[in-house]
């Protein structure tokens, strides 16, 4: 067993993305906002006391961000692994906006996270969501026996956790079994 601690990304600003049009996968370019900085900041201070020898992030900027703060603080070095990347809500990345992402992630939370009898949606299903962040959660294991720090995303934790809405620099805590 590892101890794992899943902590959501700072606060993001998506105004630069929004107001220049750009689509679908170009939201993972948002930076913090600076409240978002202090949200990094702050649970860098929470968790330096749990011995933490691993820190790994989502490849998704906000996460890499808030990964280098949560670094600095802690004197971790900063791994990216793409299956700690956020929930898709068109896998094929061509959601237009903001409009867009609201509407999956409804159709998302109406279906409890599942594509509906089985019929494929173009947004990417829980359960897809969290082999891919097990797998992940598995090679961190291959490195280190933990603590891990995971940098990750609301869906990606939900999807592992089951708790839904972890704020901006909140995080959980989980005994993870590679085996299980």
């Amino acid at each position: 067993m590892t101890l794992i601690y899943l902590v959501r990304h700072g606060e993001p600003d998506y105004e630069p993305i929004d107001s220049r049009g750009w689509p679908g996968l170009s939201a993972g370019l948002a930076t913090l906002t600076p409240v978002g900085i202090k949200q990094a900041q702050a649970v860098a201070d929470e968790l330096s006391g749990v011995g933490a020898n691993y820190l790994v992030t989502s490849p998704y900027t906000r996460a890499i961000q808030s990964a280098s703060v949560i670094g600095h603080r802690l004197a971790l070095g900063v791994r990216v692994d793409f299956d700690f990347g956020d929930w898709l809500p068109d896998t094929a990345g061509s959601w237009r906006g903001p409009a867009d992402v609201r509407a999956a992630a409804a159709e998302l939370t109406e279906f409890d996270g599942e594509w509906p009898d089985g019929v494929p949606r173009n947004w990417e299903p829980l359960s897809r969501v969290r082999e891919r962040a097990r797998a992940a959660m598995r090679r961190c294991t291959t490195i280190t026996d933990g603590p891990i720090l995971v940098i990750t995303h609301n869906r990606v934790i939900q999807a592992i956790t089951g708790e839904a809405n972890t704020p901006h620099g909140g995080h959980h805590r989980l005994w993870f079994d590679p085996d299980a």
